[in-house]
Order: C-alpha cells, then sequence, then structure tokens
C-alpha cells in the first residue's frame, strides 16, 4: 500500500475560522493540507478527509524541552569551540572565548546554548574523543559554576563526548547522525534525562556534499526521522525527550534545501518538536550573493521567519540579538 503523508498548510492569520485546527499546539493553524503520496502529484484536502490519528499528531501540544515550554519560538544559540566551522571557525576556540562567548549569548537572550567541539561543515576532518571532550566539557562546567541558567546542548555525535558533557551539566544530546554513528549513542541518551536531537544528515561531512541525490527530498527525510525516531524509543528514549531536524545544508544541495524549507510545517506529523538550523548557510549567500558567511544574517532570520510561520518551535542561530528582534516584531503583528 503506498504511504500517504500530510503536510499542514500553516497559517498565521488572526482571522481565524471555525473549525481551524492548531498545530503542534503552538501560534500556527491550518484548515487545509497537501496530501502527498511518491510520484504522485499532491492534492489539497481540509481537515475532514484526514485521519483522526494523523491529525492528533499534528496538532498536540509538544512537551516542554530542558524544561522549556514549546509554545513560543526558542532560540538556540551556536558556541563553536573548533578552530574550522565554516562560519566562526578560530573565534571561540580557546577555553575563556568560549565561556565568554556563552555568558554573552545568555545576555543577548538566547534559550538555549549548543556547544560543539568538532565542525560539521563539508569537507570537514575527523577529531579524537579526547580533543573534542577537551574543548567542551570544561567550557560546560566552567558556565555552570558561574551561574549559567540556560540550559546546554551538547552539538556531537559521539557518545563518550556526548556523556562526559551530560556529566558536566549538559541537558541535550544534539546529534547529527540521529545516533546512528556511535553504537553507544543510544544508550547513553537512554540512560540520561536529557533532550535528544535527531538530525539527518547524508553521508559524513567529508563527503556529504559529494553529489547528494535522493528520490524526493522532503518525503525521504521524512521517512529517516521516522525511523530514527522508531530506533531510539526503542532503546529507550522518550519520545517526549526527542526533537527533529531535518538538516539544512547536510547532504543537500540548493534546491534540496528550499525543498525542505517549503515543506517544514510536513515534519510536525513526526509528532516531535522541530528544530531548524539554517543560521549563515551556504546557499543563503548563494541566493543573496553574500559571499562571507557573517553577512548572511539578514539571510539567516528570513528563513527563520518562514520556519516559525510553519511551526517550527527551535531555530538554531549565530546571531542572537538580530533573531530575538526579528521575532519580537513578527509575535507583534500575529
Amino acid at each position: 500500500m503506498t504511504k500517504v503523508y500530510y503536510r499542514p498548510i500553516a497559517q498565521t492569520d488572526r482571522c481565524r475560522p471555525k473549525g481551524a485546527l492548531p498545530l503542534a499546539g503552538g501560534w500556527s493553524w491550518f484548515t487545509h493540507l497537501e496530501r502527498l503520496q511518491r510520484e504522485s502529484k499532491g492534492e489539497v484536502v481540509p481537515v475532514v478527509e484526514v485521519p483522526n490519528d494523523v491529525l492528533d499528531r499534528l496538532t498536540a501540544e509538544r512537551a516542554p524541552i530542558c524544561g522549556l515550554p514549546m509554545d513560543a519560538p526558542r532560540i538556540m544559540g551556536i558556541l563553536n569551540a573548533t578552530p574550522d566551522s565554516f562560519s566562526d571557525g578560530g573565534k571561540h576556540d580557546s577555553f575563556e572565548t568560549a565561556v565568554a562567548r556563552g555568558l554573552a549569548m545568555e545576555g543577548k537572550g538566547a534559550d538555549i546554548l549548543d556547544i560543539g567541539g568538532e565542525s560539521t561543515r563539508p569537507g570537514a576532518d575527523f577529531i579524537s574523543v579526547e580533543q573534542e571532550i577537551a574543548r567542551t566539557t570544561p567550557v560546560i562546567r566552567a558556565l555552570k559554576k558561574a551561574s549559567f541558567d540556560l540550559p546546554i546542548s551538547i552539538d556531537t555525535r559521539k557518545a563518550e563526548v556526548a556523556q562526559a558533557a551530560l556529566n558536566g551539566g549538559a541537558a541535550l544530546f544534539n546529534d547529527v547522525t540521529a545516533l546512528s554513528f556511535d553504537a553507544d549513542s543510544a544508550a547513553v541518551a537512554a540512560n540520561s534525562n536529557a533532550a535528544v536531537c535527531l538530525m539527518h544528515a547524508s553521508g559524513d561531512p567529508k563527503t556529504m556534499q559529494d553529489n547528494p541525490a535522493y528520490d524526493d527530498v522532503l518525503l525521504d527525510v521524512y521517512d529517516y526521522l521516522e525511523q530514527r525516531i522508531a530506533f531510539a524509543e526503542k532503546a529507550g528514549v522518550a519520545h517526549n525527550r526527542i526533537i527533529v531536524d531535518p538538516g539544512i545544508g547536510f547532504g543537500k544541495t540548493l534546491d534540496h534545501n528550499l525543498a525542505l524549507m517549503r515543506g517544514l510545517s510536513l515534519f510536525h506529523g513526526l509528532g516531535c518538536p522541530v528544530l531548524l538550523g539554517v543560521s549563515r548557510k551556504r546557499f543563503i549567500g548563494v541566493i543573496a550573493n553574500a559571499r562571507e558567511a557573517a553577512n548572511r544574517g539578514p539571510g539567516s532570520v528570513a528563513l527563520g521567519l518562514e520556519a516559525l510561520r510553519q511551526g517550527v518551535q527551535i531555530l538554531r542561530v549565530h546571531d542572537i540579538d538580530m533573531t530575538k528582534q526579528a521575532i519580537s516584531l513578527w509575535q507583534a503583528t500575529l
């Protein structure tokens, strides 16, 4: 039997008709959906033509993540404690500068801090567990000692790195391989009380941009994340601790990235909060003629606001103050 997918056509207008349903219990709503099947053209259908179990997943309020309710947009600030990340590599790769940057992001209004010690930019080299731990765990411990109030996320694909960070006070395991790189990662996630972010990536950072191909990128990524959620749950990770990320820029062409952006609301069908990480990505520079990553803030904000319109709950960003200002003005118009 051909699998059927339902993408809510998200709206945020104040004039909300009777019968409109909330999207993921948040600020967006919908009355119609795009019904999708592989190798077929999508068709628009009203909510009355959608199975109740699908509607239940699409409309249910999402559980809090790291104590943060998902009924308002959340900003995850990026802290790359690396010398070679694509945007800000080398800026915060010392202990002192990383701690200072973390405290500054708290002051700018971030909701979550995401710290990584290994670059996952296209073409990046693998580093050892020991080196990655040395770049991240001391920073986490220092922030916690300094009464840092934000939840801290560890951005890693390695179980030992995640465990060290969680022991040091991190509350979220953000894995760009959706617990598939390291055989021990699922156990680390299951045995902790931490939230887990499962991201889609095609290939590893060294090779992921070598001609990536999909049958249907939107549906392929959805199916992958659905499978990884099932894997995580089977390993003992509670569904209410899981976040999903479609992995913009990770083994995707410009057209793939745009297809995922247009179809983001589909991922609410997985029943988890959705995180979007597009900040300063290369395809923004291609479209907007912004060669330097640091100049892609406005384009990043534009995509972030489109994601929020589609009900995405968490934006992972470099430019916190710019993003927070944009969200404040966007919320004021709702």
